[in-house]
């Protein structure tokens, strides 16, 4: 982990010019010039991480699409107003009691935004139920999803891309159970396919057409269509998949193929079935009654340990849930339409109270999955320095990515930096691409580093971002 001793304070204080070179390393202008990326479409910061001027900028307040280096300020806004310790909450509960094995009424599940609830928590929620005592639920099972506003704005969501099945585009609210996800096992020999289905869910028939061909195994998704859903009858679905699939392949794909409420209703039948129970009613929208009686609750992972994951893996899905659960926590949430515009009131309090201007700063959902959000250089690199600063540094620098070891960056200058000396979260969108984070350089000192590419070649302006890192990390040579 990198640490910003307070002895290096003064070595940087003397030895900074007072104004930030603005002319690129020739490494990185020529790996632009390589990829025809302008210069003017790269906006880039370095500076001390224990403070003091930047050393090189360029179009550093220049408003830039940021792409998932967005995540790092809703999850450092997240790790100073809930604390690392902050957990979500999920709830079973009845307007009645069990009697003899029976629930006469309905059974509320409520959802509290977990951003990571699996399929395998939510059958211990249930084996805790059976255990109790409950076998037989003759009601219905209400979703209670009124934790976050809107209830379900994956609703006429507009399409963000091609892939809207795409596990990455899962739009979130607060019962995700398994982010909706189906996963496919899909195994090839020479003259056979086999496709197994690994999420449980009920009455799940998958119809294979895929058919065999010999591209290279790495190129399967390039003959993959999308499958296509029918519903029939006695709630039975059938699954298609189309397209042709490698021989002597093997993959496993994960889709976000079924509405919400259809996807928890499969799931519940089968897990409650397999735990020996019955379940005569539906699955159906509510809200849970104040005098409901707590059957059961599951407590999520921790802010900081979900916080790894949303970074180093760049999970869209679980940042856009943090991004609303700083709404809903919000002492002001009450007085916005909703939580999407708290959250974004409360960011905004946030960078005012650690003086970091908030002029240009656009916000939709927090997780960078975005064609409107904006931030410069500046301000994101104004958001790791308070970072560094804060009694949480260690668990915020500890949930990026290490450059040639894992997350996003495991596989980039494997070659070109010693194990640990960067930690850099990533971005990438189509015209947006970008890097931010703090470098260890060869002297042992810490710096910040933010490098955003927009434009239409942006996507070949990761040897460019790079070059950038291995720079610092050499001590600017």
């Amino acid at each position: 982990m990198l640490k910003l001793p307070s002895l290096l304070l003064p070595f940087f204080f003397f030895c900074l010019p007072g104004y930030a070179q603005t002319e690129l390393p020739p490494s990185v202008d020529a790996a632009l010039k390589k990829a025809n990326i302008a210069p003017s479409n790269l906006s880039l910061m370095v500076l001390p991480a224990v403070g003091g001027s930047a050393i090189l900028s360029q179009y550093a307040e220049r408003s830039m699409n940021p792409a998932s280096t967005m995540k790092l300020l809703t999850t450092q806004v997240a790790l100073e107003e809930l604390g690392p310790n902050f957990r979500w909450k999920t709830q079973f509960l009845s307007d009645i009691p069990v009697k003899q094995e029976i629930l006469s009424g309905k059974l509320y599940l409520r959802g509290g935004g977990d951003p990571n609830l699996t399929w395998d928590k939510l059958a211990i929620m249930l084996r805790k139920l059976r255990q109790q005592g409950l076998r037989k639920i003759e009601g219905d099972i209400v979703l209670d999803r009124s934790y976050l506003q809107p209830t379900r704005p994956d609703l006429n969501a507009p399409l963000f891309d091609e892939a809207p099945d795409a596990y990455y585009n899962v739009v979130p609210d607060a019962l995700l159970v398994h982010s909706n996800i189906i996963a496919f096992a899909l195994e090839a020999d020479a003259s056979k396919l086999s496709v197994r289905l690994m999420t449980p869910l009920d009455k799940i028939t998958i119809n294979n057409r895929l058919q065999l061909n010999n591209k290279p195994c790495a190129d399967w998704e390039k003959t993959w269509l999308p499958p296509t859903i029918e519903s029939g009858q006695a709630q039975q679905i059938e699954i298609t998949l189309n397209g042709s699939f490698p021989r002597r392949c093997e993959k496993t794909t994960y889709l976000n193929l079924l509405d919400r409420n259809l996807y928890i209703a499969h799931m519940l039948r089968l897990l409650w079935q397999e735990m020996g129970g019955s379940w005569q009613g539906e699955v159906v929208d509510g809200i849970t009654p104040a005098n409901a009686i707590l059957l059961g609750e599951r407590l999520s992972d921790s802010l900081a340990d979900t916080l790894r994951i949303i970074n180093k893996y760049s999970d869209n899905s679980m940042a856009r849930l943090l991004y609303l659960t700083l709404g809903a926590e919000s002492v002001a949430a009450k007085t916005y339409p909703d939580h999407l515009q708290a959250a974004q009131a409360r960011i905004r309090s946030w960078l005012v109270l650690q003086g970091i201007n908030e002029q240009g700063l656009v916000l939709e959902n927090g997780s960078g999955l975005s064609r409107i959000e904006r931030i410069s250089a500046a301000q994101l690199a104004g958001v790791l320095q308070a970072a560094a600063r804060s009694n949480w540094y260690p668990e915020f620098a500890s949930s990026l990515p290490i450059v040639a070891l894992d997350g996003t960056m495991r596989k980039r200058l494997k070659n070109g930096l010693n194990g640990g000396n960067a930690r850099i979260k990533t971005g990438s969108i189509k015209d947006a691409i970008s890097i931010a984070g703090y470098v260890r350089d060869i002297h042992g000192a810490n710096w910040i580093l933010v490098g955003i590419i927009n434009g239409e070649n942006a996507g070949k302006g990761r040897p460019a971002l790079d070059e950038l890192i291995a720079w610092v990390a050499a001590g600017q040579p």
